[in-house]
C-alpha cells in the first residue's frame, strides 16, 4: 500500500512537473485594464477617430507621431513574427491596436480563468486602415465622445475634456506599461513589465510623459497661439540617439588594468527596460599597433529569468538610475605582442540572437547598435 502510494506520488508529481514544460507560457496577468479593447465614440465636429482626421488641425503633432513605434505597434516586422510564434493571442492586439475597430474580432467573454482564451465574434466595425495606426491618436486622446488634453479652447471644432494629468506622470501609459505577474507559479523580483516598479523603488515618481514626451512650446494646432507642450516622440530602445543620453562611461588606468565605469543617468528606471530581451553589452577589445586582436571580454547587463517550470527572477545585472558599475580589464605588456590599444564598445540590444533564431526573425535593421565607443591608447 505504502509503495502504491509513493509510486502514485512519483507519478503525479513527475506528470505535474511535465506540464509546468509543456504548457504555454504566459507571462504576465491580464487584469481589467486591457482584457479588451477600447470602446470609443467619434467625438461631435470629426468624422472619425483615425490619426489622419487628427492631422488635418495638428500636423506637427501627426508628424512626430507618425515615426515612433507607437504608430508602428502593428506593422512593425519583429511584433509581426513574434506575435505569430506565440499563437497571435488575441490579449496582444489589446495593446498593440487598442481600440475596437482595429481588431478583426469582438470579444464577447472568455473561456478561461487568466483570459487568454476569449470568446470571439466577427467585428462589423473593423476598419483595417485603423489597425495598421496602432497606438493611434484616439487611445489617449478620445474618452466618452470628447478629446482629451491638459487645456481647453474654443477654437476647437471638438468637445474637449480637460484633464491636467494627461500632461504629466503616466496616465494613460499604464494602461499598457504596467503588466503584473502576481500568480501563484511566478517569483518575480520586479513585473514582467517592471519600468514604474523599478523607478519608485529608486524613490522617484514614475513620469512617463515628462522623460518620452520632451517638453516643447508651440501651437498645439493650427491657428492656435504658442503655448508649452509635449513632442509625441515616444522614443526609447529604438532611438539609438536618445539612448546613448541615458549612459556615462568613465574609465582609468590601475597598474596592468584598466577600470571601466558604466552609469544610468538618464533613465529613472533600470537600463535597458521593457521586455526582457533587451540588454547591454560591454566589449573590451585588446590590440597591438597593427590591429591583431590579443584578448576579449564581454559582460552582459540583462535580466536572467528561469521562465520554466516556474518563473523565477534570478538575477538582474542591468544598470540601476545612478549606481555606477565598475569592470576590470587585465593586459600584459611584457609580451612579444606589446598591447597598443584598448577598444571599449557598449551595445544596446533590442532582441537576443537565441530568441531571434528561436523565432526566425530575420530583421531589416539592426536588432543591436553601439551607444559607445572609445579607443585608449595605451
Amino acid at each position: 500500500m505504502k509503495k502504491t502510494l509513493i509510486i502514485s506520488l512519483a507519478v503525479f508529481i513527475a506528470a505535474f512537473f511535465l506540464w509546468r514544460f509543456l504548457r504555454p507560457l504566459n507571462i504576465f496577468v491580464v487584469d481589467e485594464r486591457f482584457e479588451r479593447p477600447m470602446t470609443v465614440a467619434t467625438p461631435r465636429g470629426l468624422h472619425s477617430v483615425s490619426a489622419e482626421e487628427c492631422r488635418r488641425c495638428h500636423e506637427e503633432i501627426y508628424r512626430e507621431w507618425s515615426g515612433s513605434m507607437h504608430a508602428r505597434a502593428w506593422t512593425e516586422p519583429y511584433f509581426q513574427v513574434d506575435f505569430r510564434y506565440d499563437g497571435s493571442q488575441q490579449i496582444c492586439l489589446n495593446c498593440h491596436t487598442p481600440l475596437a475597430n482595429q481588431q478583426e474580432n469582438l470579444v464577447l467573454g472568455f473561456r478561461d480563468r487568466e483570459k487568454f482564451k476569449p470568446i470571439l465574434a466577427p467585428n462589423p466595425g473593423f476598419d483595417p486602415a485603423l489597425r495598421d495606426e496602432g497606438v493611434t491618436c484616439a487611445v489617449c486622446h478620445v474618452r466618452d465622445g470628447k478629446i482629451i488634453g491638459p487645456f481647453a479652447t474654443g477654437l476647437a471644432p471638438h468637445p474637449i475634456e480637460v484633464d491636467t494629468e494627461m500632461s504629466s506622470g503616466m496616465k494613460p501609459c499604464v494602461r499598457c506599461h504596467v503588466a503584473s505577474g502576481e500568480r501563484w507559479d511566478t517569483f518575480y523580483a520586479i513585473p514582467a513589465c517592471g519600468t514604474v516598479v523599478e523607478i519608485e523603488r529608486g524613490g522617484q515618481r514614475p513620469d512617463c510623459v515628462g522623460c518620452h514626451l520632451p517638453g516643447v512650446v508651440r501651437p498645439a494646432a493650427k491657428g492656435m497661439p504658442a503655448r508649452k507642450g509635449g513632442m509625441h516622440l515616444f522614443r526609447g530602445g529604438h532611438s539609438p540617439e536618445w539612448v546613448k543620453k541615458a549612459l556615462r562611461v568613465e574609465y582609468r588606468k590601475e597598474s596592468d588594468r584598466y577600470v571601466i565605469t558604466l552609469t544610468n543617468t538618464g533613465a529613472a528606471h533600470s537600463f535597458p527596460t521593457g521586455t526582457p530581451d533587451r540588454h547591454l553589452t560591454l566589449e573590451l577589445t585588446l590590440m597591438d599597433s597593427a590591429g591583431k586582436v590579443l584578448k576579449e571580454k564581454v559582460y552582459t547587463m540583462k535580466r536572467h529569468i528561469l521562465w520554466r517550470p516556474f518563473i523565477v527572477d534570478i538575477k538582474d545585472t542591468r544598470l540601476q538610475y545612478n549606481k555606477p558599475r565598475t569592470f576590470a580589464f587585465r593586459f600584459n605588456k611584457g609580451t612579444s605582442d606589446a598591447p597598443s590599444v584598448l577598444d571599449v564598445t557598449v551595445k544596446y540590444h533590442l532582441l537576443g540572437e537565441k530568441r531571434r533564431k528561436k523565432i526566425g526573425f530575420e530583421p531589416e535593421e539592426p536588432i543591436s547598435y553601439p551607444i559607445y565607443n572609445a579607443k585608449i591608447k595605451l
